[in-house]
């Protein structure tokens, strides 16, 4: 902090001895020395709050383009998703118009059946002459043997 030589401190040690006495000279220099223990602390207290005032100072400039970058972010986004949307909608509004101009001017077209509708609930009889190959009544697959005009079945 302060820049004293030797020569400097010997110098002033001699004033204070004449200047204070011998008797009080111990006990100004006790004085003096927890003045200066204070000053220090002090010194190094203002450092400190100078220091943690600029930290917070740049904190809140990077807080700042932080925010400032979030923003463009969220504008640019919006600009896209808005580009994105008319165009969805320039599309949609192109092909129902050549959904109107290709329909047919007849009768309106009826909805398709649904499935209810479309597949009858009984299955249909099978048709004359057409054996029915169920699994539940052939032979082979229920594991029964029938003898066959005259045959054993061993």
């Amino acid at each position: 902090m302060f820049d004293f030589g030797f020569s400097e401190m010997l110098l002033v040690a001699v004033v204070a001895l004449i200047v204070v006495g011998p008797q009080r000279l111990p006990k100004v220099a006790r004085t003096v020395g927890h003045l200066l223990g204070r000053m220090q602390r002090y010194v190094s207290d203002v450092k400190a709050d100078v220091s943690r005032e600029m930290q917070l100072e740049e904190l809140k400039k990077l807080q700042e383009q932080v925010k400032d970058q979030a923003r463009d972010l969220e504008s640019s986004v919006r600009q896209q998703a808005d580009s994105v949307e008319s165009e969805f909608r320039q599309t949609t509004s192109e092909v129902r118009k050549s959904i109107e101009d290709d329909a047919p001017a007849g009768p309106p077209m009826t909805p398709a059946p649904s499935a209810s509708e479309a597949w009858p609930a009984e299955p249909a009889a099978p048709a004359p002459g057409v054996a029915d190959e169920s699994p539940a009544t052939d032979p082979s697959v229920s594991g029964e043997s029938r003898p066959e005009s005259g045959r054993s079945g061993s």
